[in-house]
């Protein structure tokens, strides 16, 4: 899979790693010997993210397994040329291990080692970089632990410690949001007392509870926390931008002020 080429239209881009998904099925039983699988989709969560986002800046959003694939040095190309880069719903070892590495056939039988991308956007983050790093089932600690943040040397930038567990707080019922800190410039004149209920987050804890700008009106846990790495600066949301989690997220009315605000104050321009 060729890399995708950043298209500039604006002077400022993001990098939006995360937030794709196949959708395979339906799956017919018919004959207890065999099932028949029809049709697959491709699908994008992170259209309404990237729609708010597009009001400012070019976006390119690349996959899980697109990431994966990138040839050694691409990813630091790619940092290079943004403002700003998003992890949401990533696993960490998405980041490791080119794949061709595996390829036995082209084994050259000598000692290889590839750049490692997660040091590469420590050292973008601490020299001005500005990082989102978005809740789901593969963020922070996520389902069963596999997310794996916590034990990645990132986690050094992160402004929250992940669990070593699953992290996973859920609700039908949902969860609202209480602001800490109303005149921080990433909330300040938004519409929160009209914040729709989300049906989940990750847990995690703060290294400061300075920090801390919302959290979760129902458990206390943090939901915005903001700090800075070296010269960069790190948001995190523990929740999805996207569905499931943030179904009715996606039709709050501040939705897109909110993701402008963030997006600017980790550029250091609010």
């Amino acid at each position: 899979m060729r890399a995708k080429q950043v298209v500039r239209t604006k002077e400022e881009h993001v990098l939006y790693l995360g937030d794709w998904v196949f959708h395979v099925g339906p799956t017919f039983i018919e004959t207890p010997f065999g099932t028949e699988t029809k049709d697959a989709d491709l699908h994008f969560y992170g259209e309404r993210l990237t729609e708010a986002l597009e009001q400012q800046a070019d976006v390119t959003p690349l996959s899980n397994w697109e990431l994966y694939r990138l040839e050694p040095g691409k990813l630091e190309e790619y940092l290079q040329q943004s403002e700003a880069l998003i992890i949401s719903d990533v696993e960490a070892k998405c980041f490791h291990l080119y794949p061709s590495f595996f390829d036995r056939a082209r084994r050259e039988h000598k000692i290889v080692t590839f750049p490692d991308r997660i040091e590469s956007i420590k050292e973008w983050i601490h020299g001005g970089g500005g990082m989102m790093m978005l809740g789901g089932w593969l963020s922070f600690s996520g389902v069963q632990s596999r997310s794996g943040w916590g034990r990645s040397t990132l986690q050094e930038a992160l402004p929250v410690n992940c669990l070593l567990i699953e992290d996973l707080v859920e609700s039908s019922a949902g969860f609202t949001a209480e602001v800490v800190k109303p005149d921080h410039p990433i909330v300040k004149g938004l519409a929160w007392d009209k914040f729709p209920p989300i049906f989940g987050y990750n847990e995690v804890t703060v290294k400061n509870e300075e920090e801390v700008i919302v959290r979760v009106k129902e458990t206390g846990h943090p939901l915005v926390v903001a700090g800075a790495y070296g010269q960069g600066r790190v948001f995190t949301y523990m929740s999805d931008p996207a569905p499931h989690w943030g179904i009715n997220f996606e039709l709050w009315e501040s939705y897109n002020d909110f993701w402008l605000q963030a997006y600017n104050w980790i550029k250091g321009t609010l």
